[in-house]
């Protein structure tokens, strides 16, 4: 089994609130799943897992930084790519702080238009309470071990 390596971002506000994108997959391997996820993607060839975050986060988000805290946390788990594929996944989580909520998409690639429908910035409290899928399904537990949210707030 191939191993993706990949960077992933917890995009905090000023309130706290944290950066989520929900994915539609209406076709290919994953379609009819649905889930909020946090920005972030494959590191290129040669690349190191902090640079792929500050790139990722331009990318997928338009925000511009020179560093990012981290890795926070990691991740290691068997995935299904939309293509069908079945990988190894190796993540890190990375945090950045941001003084706005607005977002860009205008370096999305044609797979991210398709498949990226909305954006939330989640409270701790939305997050506690939803019924939606979100990944990774330990965020709130990461968020309060990188002393984002509060234990039991």
């Amino acid at each position: 089994m191939r191993e993706r390596k990949a960077a992933r971002l917890l995009v905090i506000s000023p309130s706290r609130d944290v950066l989520l994108f929900k994915f539609l997959h209406k076709d290919g391997a994953l379609a009819g799943k649905n889930y909020w996820a946090t920005p972030g993607g494959g590191l290129e060839d040669g690349e190191t897992f902090h640079a792929a975050a500050i790139r990722e986060l331009r990318e997928e988000t338009g925000i511009q930084v020179n560093t990012v805290v981290g890795p926070v946390a990691d991740r290691r788990f068997s995935m299904l790519l939309p293509s069908g594929e079945t990988v190894f996944a190796v993540e890190q989580y990375f945090v950045v702080h941001v003084d706005s909520q607005i977002i860009s998409s205008s370096e999305w690639t044609l797979h991210e238009t398709q498949v990226m429908a909305d954006h939330h910035w989640w409270s701790a409290l939305e997050l506690r309470s939803t019924g939606e899928t979100v990944w990774p399904e330990a965020l709130v537990e990461m968020l309060v071990d990188a002393a984002v949210f509060t234990p039991g707030a």
